[in-house]
C-alpha cells in the first residue's frame, strides 16, 4: 500500500460497491454506530480514487447556511464566502457529512436537488444554481438507532443514496486493525478484542453507546507506549462508556480479569 494511503482492512464488497456509485454518480450513505470505521474507509477511498475529501461534522446548529456560504463583511467590503458544500460541487470533490441526522432539516432541503438526476445545488442568497462538477459526489454517514430513534433519517432522504452497514469487524481482523494502528502485540490486541466483544454483549447496562473499534485502537496506542495495560483499558475503554460509578467498576472489574 501506498504510504500516503490511510490504512484500512477490507472486510466485504464496500471497495466494489463505493466505486460503482462514484462512477454512476450516485450518492452514498453509510449506516452503522460510531467507531466502526465509516470515516477512515471515506478517507480511503478518496485517497484511492485521487478526489479531495471536505468533511463536515454535523451536529443539531448545522445549518443549510453553514454548507452553502454566507456573506461576511471584509474591511468596509461585504463578500460572499463558498461553505463546503458549495466549494465541493464547483471544484468535484467528496463531500462527506459526518452524521448527517444530527444536522438541521434546511440542510436535507438544500441537499435533495444534489441527490437525483437534476444534481444542482441552488444558492438563494445568490439566486443562483449550480450544475455539479462531474465528479462531485455526496456522502453520508448515519448511526441507526441513536439515542433510541431520537433522530432518524426521513425515508424521503434515505432513498435518495446507495446505503452501506457498517458493524464491528471479526475479532480476528478488528486484532488486525489494533495491531496495525497501534502497534501492539497480536496476544494483546486478541485481549483487548475480547473486553470489546464481552462488554458489546452486555446490554443488560444500558449503555447508549458500545465499546468501538476506535475506543480500543485507542486503548492499545496507550499500551504500545508503556502505560499499563489496566491503566490503558480503564482510561481508553472504561471511562469513557458512562459515568454511572456501578457501571465503572464492574466493567472494570471484568476488564481486569481479561487483559
Amino acid at each position: 500500500m501506498e504510504p500516503n494511503i490511510p490504512y484500512y482492512k477490507p472486510l466485504g464488497k464496500e471497495i466494489e460497491v463505493f466505486t460503482h456509485a462514484y462512477s454512476n454518480k450516485i450518492p452514498f450513505l453509510l449506516k452503522g454506530p460510531t467507531g466502526t470505521g465509516k470515516s477512515r474507509f471515506i478517507d480511503y477511498m478518496a485517497h484511492s480514487l485521487d478526489r479531495k475529501l471536505i468533511t463536515v461534522a454535523c451536529h443539531e446548529e448545522t445549518s443549510a447556511t453553514d454548507l452553502i456560504g454566507r456573506y461576511i463583511l471584509k474591511g468596509a467590503e461585504t463578500v460572499w464566502t463558498d461553505g463546503p458544500l458549495t466549494t465541493a460541487v464547483k471544484e468535484g470533490c467528496i463531500l462527506y457529512l459526518d452524521e448527517i441526522a444530527e444536522a438541521r432539516p434546511d440542510v436535507m432541503v438544500a441537499i435533495h436537488p444534489l441527490t437525483d438526476h437534476r444534481r444542482e445545488l441552488y444558492i438563494d442568497k445568490l439566486g443562483q444554481s449550480l450544475k455539479a462538477h462531474p465528479d462531485f459526489m455526496l456522502v453520508a454517514s448515519f448511526n441507526p438507532g441513536y439515542q433510541r430513534g431520537f433522530k432518524e433519517m426521513k425515508p424521503s432522504t434515505r432513498q435518495r443514496f446507495t446505503a452501506m452497514g457498517f458493524s464491528y469487524p471479526p475479532p480476528q481482523d478488528e486484532a488486525d486493525i489494533l495491531s496495525n494502528e497501534s502497534g501492539v502485540d497480536a496476544d494483546t490486541a486478541k485481549k483487548l478484542v475480547a473486553i470489546g466483544n464481552k462488554i458489546r454483549n452486555l446490554t443488560e447496562l444500558g449503555l447508549t453507546e458500545t465499546v468501538s473499534t476506535r475506543l480500543l485502537v485507542d486503548a492499545a496506542k496507550l499500551i504500545h507506549s508503556g502505560l499499563p495495560k489496566r491503566l490503558s483499558v480503564h482510561v481508553g475503554v472504561v471511562e469513557p462508556l458512562t459515568d454511572d460509578p456501578d457501571i465503572i467498576t464492574s466493567l472494570k472489574d471484568l476488564s481486569d480479569l481479561m487483559i
